[in-house]
């Protein structure tokens, strides 16, 4: 017995990694039409990653220099690629947000009535391909895992999307493969020319790398063609502009929980890769080049706002915030790459870490919102709903916590993040920054004009007697959000620190 609780121990991070995908293979065997034991099964192997990953962050020290937890096994000899997993500060901030956000969309997809056992399987597969961008410790392993969380969200969006679901899941699968061609031929270049795929050699080794030429062309000229094939792939995913228009088509036709996903943890990963890969391997490419991401990340913050505003479909509306609010990562990031090492680079990416954790939870919990409303009144356009907080008081009480929270009302957790950009990013890129403002502004009224519209003026008399109140299984759903809202917002020590420690050792 002893032996087996260390075996455990000392390869959790492979079980939170593999439970949800042997729980998509036990669900393929439940028969189709006992849905609810599908739909319970589903969550309750959800929340073992979750209470595995909280294992981790009540024992993890933060202290140490490093990845901790590693398993590594060699996986395929011939090209010296290995199963190599381990977990620091980011990535743990990332696999917690992920093993939160995956039940509670779960929970929020039992209104699903059809192929139910698909779905979720579908949605637990998805979950492994997440885990395994964050917890890889192989360039190869990496990729793998970038392509896995592909084809599960492609699938949801054609199955269960609305009406242009065809359209979007094309376009989403284009964009996303297109711009990971680039990154696994740059892949393949640094494996065969440093002879593994191992991240924490290849960081110590690949930026020194002096051979005079490669391929027959100078090595600063492959290095920079490898550069931007790291840069497009992950940008493509972030997305930054002008590689952000699948974006908006995938979030509205998507289905709620996989709204809740990709806003939540899929934008995140490209946003994980410039962090994990770009700046490690690229540093002084990326220092090169630290302005140009720096006036993509303000274009995006600017022209997010602006679209959004001029959205009249609400889920539309929330799906351009996230290219928002995601323009404050890419401009922490840009501050990182251009002034690595000082004090305002470190605040910069701990606000961009954060935003991440934070984008993930109002995101996530706008989107849910949206779709409870949906699910009710069978539209999304603004202009059908108004006055409706007379009719939904609870449902109005949660959607304007949770947009100020999205607008980063002081108190609530997106003030914080964004501040700590802003503020590392003021001494580097003054007029990036400065300019970004005015993207800002346009958060409070596109964030104003949605709560006006739906939840004040007059009440619309065509919902009266036919809209019912959010209820408890919705709750139950929101309600964990909030809560972590409020905390980050009032007390972001004890995630900070966690995080910290890792950003000062990107250096």
């Amino acid at each position: 017995m002893d032996s087996l609780l260390e075996f455990l121990a000392n390869h959790i991070l492979s079980l939170i990694l593999f439970i949800p995908t042997v729980a998509a293979g036990v669900i393929l065997f439940i028969p189709s039409t006992k849905i609810t034991a599908i739909r319970w099964f589903a969550l309750a192997a959800s929340l073992l990653p979750l209470i595995l990953a909280l294992s981790i962050w009540i024992g993890f020290d933060s202290s140490v220099g490093g990845f901790q937890l590693e398993e590594k096994i060699t996986w395929y000899a011939a090209l010296n690629a290995s199963y190599h997993l381990g977990i620091d500060g980011i990535s743990l901030t990332m696999v917690v947000l992920t093993t939160i956000l995956t039940p509670l969309a779960i929970l929020a997809s039992f209104s699903i009535q059809e192929r139910v056992k698909a779905y979720m399987a579908l949605f637990l597969f998805l979950e492994t391909g997440m885990l395994g961008v964050f917890l890889a410790l192989d360039l190869l392993l990496f990729f793998v895992f970038w392509e896995i969380g592909l084809v599960p969200m492609y699938f949801l969006i054609a199955q269960w999307g609305g009406k242009n679901r065809n359209y979007a899941s094309l376009k989403f699968m284009l964009y996303t493969i297109g711009g990971s061609l680039g990154l696994l031929l740059s892949i393949q270049v640094i494996g065969l020319v440093m002879g593994t795929f191992d991240m924490p050699e290849l960081f110590a080794k690949w930026p020194y790398f002096t051979q005079t030429s490669l391929f027959g062309l100078p090595i600063e000229t492959v290095k920079a063609i490898a550069f931007w094939a790291f840069v497009i792939a992950f940008a493509v995913k972030v997305p930054v502009w002008p590689l952000h228009t699948w974006l908006p088509d995938a979030h509205t036709e998507a289905p709620t929980a996989g709204s809740m996903i990709l806003a939540g943890v899929l934008l995140k990963l490209g946003a994980y890769g410039f962090l994990r890969l770009v700046l490690p391997l690229y540093p002084y490419e990326a220092k090169q080049y630290a302005g140009a991401l720096a006036v993509m990340g303000m274009l995006a913050i600017i022209f997010g706002a602006l679209s959004a505003y001029g959205q009249s479909d609400f889920k539309r509306l929330i799906a351009y915030s996230s290219i928002n609010h995601m323009g404050f990562v890419v401009l922490g990031i840009a501050v990182a790459a251009a002034a690595g090492g000082s004090m305002d680079a470190a605040i910069a990416m701990n606000g961009a870490v954060l935003q991440m954790f934070n984008h993930g939870l109002s995101a996530a919990g706008m989107f849910f919102l949206v779709g409870v409303i949906y699910d009710r009144a069978h539209t999304r356009d603004l202009n059908d709903f108004g006055g409706l907080f007379a009719l939904l008081p609870v449902y109005g009480g949660i959607l304007i916590f949770t947009s100020m929270a999205s607008l980063g009302l002081p108190g609530l957790n997106g003030f914080i993040s964004e501040f700590l950009v802003v503020r590392g990013a003021w001494n580097v890129f003054t007029l990036a920054t400065a300019l970004s403002m005015i993207g800002l502004f346009f958060t409070g009224a596109y964030v104003l004009k949605g709560l006006k519209q739906v939840l004040h003026g007059p009440l619309n008399e065509r919902w009266v007697g036919h809209l019912s109140e959010i209820n408890l299984r919705e709750v139950l759903v929101i309600a964990p959000l909030m809560v972590l809202m409020l905390v980050i917002g009032i007390y972001p020590a004890w995630i900070l620190n966690v995080i910290n420690q890792a950003v000062m050792r990107l250096f």
